[in-house]
């Protein structure tokens, strides 16, 4: 359950549109809620603003139909992610309502829907290559369904820079860039040298042999020189993308509440 969905009801029991009994009813598996495969976390949603979300690569579909099927219920969005095609058309097969991302390799239901409001774009992720795109969708699904306006720019890698400084108006207008890179990860460093955004920058596992899956762009990562870097997890689109979603609401609160948020 969800902030907005726990002021609904309480505002419902204080009008007297809601008894108690049926409000102690909708809170019954609330904060947390045991299943044969999983103990949910109901009231994660409160405490961080990120609801519990399925990690998809190594459950069974039956496994992560019987918990979506409970967060639908509860969260706002619901989400899982490294969910194989095949997985995903059994799950889909019993719970309609879900969308299926490909690319990113995620089932979403319950999403929010960004505000009219406030500047045109939020979040901008970038990928260095084609084969960094199914990193860099798990990173735009990820921050699209928790609400955040997003914007992607592919295929933008050091190996012709001309295709990045053309689209140098697009990266001045985020709040917070996401830059995912295999190869050497140089992209983020170069992003980092152009624009006074906070970057997170995502190494992946695409690469030649010296690559190691993905270490060699993690630590050139994490050895950048240009300021405002911060460095997730190989091919964790999915972090990258939750961290730029609490950027971007710390700067969409300091605008409500009269800061510059910059």
């Amino acid at each position: 359950m969800d902030k907005v969905k726990l002021q609904d009801l309480l505002a419902r029991v204080g009008a007297g549109a809601c008894s108690v009994d049926d409000a102690m009813a909708a809170l019954r598996h609330w904060p947390s809620e045991q299943l044969a495969c999983a103990h949910l976390d109901h009231h994660r949603n409160l405490r961080t603003a990120f609801p519990e979300v399925v990690y998809g690569e190594n459950k069974t579909a039956k496994q992560i139909s019987d918990i979506l099927v409970r967060l639908l219920e509860h969260a706002s969005p619901a989400m899982a992610t490294r969910v194989s095609p095949t997985k995903a058309a059994v799950v889909l097969a019993q719970l309609s309502d879900l969308t299926y991302h490909e690319q990113a390799r995620m089932l979403v239901g319950n999403v929010k829907v960004h505000s009219s409001s406030g500047p045109a774009t939020s979040i901008v992720v970038l990928s260095a290559g084609t084969s960094d795109m199914p990193v860099a969708e798990e990173a735009a699904v990820t921050a699209r369904s928790l609400g955040n306006r997003v914007e992607t720019l592919y295929d933008v890698g050091v190996a012709g820079l001309h295709r990045l400084l053309s689209r140098k108006e697009l990266l001045e207008e985020a709040t917070v860039l996401v830059v995912v890179a295999g190869m050497e990860g140089a992209l983020p460093s170069v992003v980092g040298g152009l624009v006074d955004r906070p970057i997170i920058a995502v190494p992946t596992s695409v690469g030649y042999g010296t690559g190691f899956g993905g270490f060699a762009a993690l630590l050139g990562m994490l050895n950048s020189c240009a300021p405002g870097v911060a460095v997730v997890n190989i091919d964790n689109g999915f972090g990258a993308g939750c961290v730029a979603s609490a950027i971007n609401r710390g700067h969409m609160a300091a605008r409500r509440s009269g800061g510059s948020g910059e």
